[in-house]
């Protein structure tokens, strides 16, 4: 090795050829730091001129703040006047090219123009809506309009994105601008503190109404509000008038950010807001075509829960006095920090990747539409039998049967009434579906040429195979009957769930 040194360091040639590699990287590492240091001197320069000044912030648009708002600090106002300073041109764009430069090498110039071009509206700026916004600011978007009534609360910390304790109590729209006017000076925020509810959504949801781009209409709508009513208007608007809109289910009582799934909003499952949303879409006639962020999640022994409001609470006069506006849920909603923070980035993720037309395509679980599949398959194959059982008719007289039960209908049952368990044993490993009560004659329908079985809905339960085996040999094919062969219990459970399906079958 020091043989090999002292011959290298004879040469000459490979002397002079390693001088100028190190001349060179010298010369390129002199270059990128004057580079750094010009960057560094024009955003020097710009905060420089900005002078000091004790003059509160502009009003902002439609604020209607319930009291005196806290007066913004000397940080507050010297970021409110470097943005108007930003906003009016004032902004070397290489400065904001550089700090978006990570987006433009993933997004591509023309996408990244796009994205800095958009007009977004997030309605709702809680947990979800300010991580949301957070991320479309930091990428680049340049118009946003915020619309919540709230303000920020103590108990608001654990998820917002960039509020503060010094923001307790000022709207949430506000501490979302101010905060992130720090971040992007360039960004226009335009503010609405009020509830959103149909009536308003007109004037909620019209074109942008800067100088800049007057007449814009909203290139997307965020939808991360937790009140059912003003979720399904907003929605419905968003719907009916082609708005691109996307939607954050319940964040709520969630823990495993593995089960978080972006999809139609036909397909989500598992959660009571979802639910509860899709069911009163459907009955306004929208059934797809509204892409959603959810949780696959199930509840389960152990894990988080809606919990009541307290007898002492109630003591204290009507519940009602302690929701943020009337007809609010008043209970408290255990929430993890995290998760809303999830759904939030989840959401902005779609919405950066649908305006700048990256690429992506989402899994719909497909392991569990197959599994669906295979139910379907042994709901069909088991009334075929039972038509076959029958003593009256051909050989052939299952040939053709029509089974009036979808996938839909075999997710509806396996996942949100029988929450994935057999009703019998509580397994889940290798579940059917399977009729539940004997029927009293032929399960045969026949409509002109159309052979149909009469199932319905209520009548199929969850059962591993190897119950469902022993139920159609004894129960739909034998002679024992429902109470000789369960305990009292067991067909208590089944009545409840009937009860359920009977309940929500009309809005499905």
């Amino acid at each position: 090795m020091a043989s090999f040194v002292s011959q290298t360091s004879s040469n000459s040639k490979i002397q002079l050829a390693a001088t100028a590699a190190i001349s060179a990287g010298v010369a390129v590492a002199a270059v990128l730091s004057y580079q750094r240091l010009q960057q560094g001197e024009r955003l020097s320069r710009l905060k420089r001129s900005i002078p000091e000044s004790s003059a509160p912030a502009p009003t902002v648009s439609r604020l209607n703040a319930k009291g005196p708002l806290p007066k913004p600090d000397k940080e507050d106002e010297h970021n409110q006047l470097l943005a108007e300073r930003a906003q009016r041109g004032d902004f070397d764009d290489e400065l904001i090219l550089e700090q978006l430069t990570r987006n433009r090498s993933f997004l591509g110039a023309e996408g990244l123009e796009k994205l800095r071009n958009a007009f977004i509206i997030v309605v709702g700026c809680g947990g979800v809506g300010s991580h949301a916004t957070a991320a479309l600011a930091r990428s680049g978007v340049s118009k946003l309009r915020l619309i919540d009534f709230d303000q920020v609360s103590l108990s608001s910390l654990n998820r917002h994105a960039v509020a503060t304790l010094a923001d307790v109590g000022i709207p949430k729209v506000l501490c979302l601008q101010r905060r992130l006017t720090a971040v992007t000076p360039w960004a226009r925020f335009n503010l609405r503190q009020q509830k959103f509810e149909g009536k308003a959504a007109p004037e909620l949801l019209a074109a942008w109404e800067g100088d800049d781009a007057p007449g814009q209409k909203p290139d997307f709508v965020i939808d991360a509000i937790d009140n059912i009513e003003s979720k399904v208007e907003l929605l419905k608007y968003c719907y009916d008038n082609n708005i691109p809109v996307i939607s954050s289910m319940g964040a709520g009582t969630k823990g495993d950010p593995t089960k978080i799934m972006v999809g139609d909003i036909g397909e989500s499952t598992d959660d009571g807001l979802s639910r509860a949303t899709r069911r009163r879409l459907k009955l306004l006639g929208v059934t797809s075509g509204i892409p959603v962020v959810y949780s696959t999640e199930k509840a389960g022994e152990g894990k988080a829960t809606l919990l009541p409001i307290s007898e002492e609470e109630f003591q204290k006069g009507s519940v009602g006095d302690l929701g943020p506006l009337p007809d609010f849920r008043v209970r408290i909603l255990p929430v993890l920090g995290t998760l809303p923070a999830c759904f939030g980035l989840t959401v902005a993720n779609h919405v950066i990747l649908k305006i700048t037309g990256y690429p992506v395509e989402y899994s719909i679980g497909k392991a569990r539409y197959k599994m669906y599949d295979g139910v379907l398959a042994y709901v069909q194959s088991l009334e075929e039998k039972l038509v076959r059982s029958s003593k009256a008719g051909p050989a052939d007289i299952a040939l053709g049967l029509k089974v009036p039960v979808t996938q839909r209908d075999v997710e509806f049952l396996v996942e949100e009434v029988y929450k994935g368990r057999s009703i019998l044993s509580g397994s889940t490993t290798k579940i059917v579906l399977i009729r539940w009560g004997k029927p009293p004659g032929s399960t045969l329908v026949r409509i002109g040429e159309q052979k149909s079985s009469n199932l319905k809905t209520r009548d199929l339960v969850v059962m591993t195979k190897e119950e469902a085996t022993r139920h159609l040999k004894e129960v739909l094919q034998g002679d024992k009957t429902l109470e000789t062969l369960y305990s009292a219990e067991v067909i208590e459970r089944v009545e409840a769930k009937q009860k359920i399906v009977d309940g929500y079958e009309w809005a499905w």
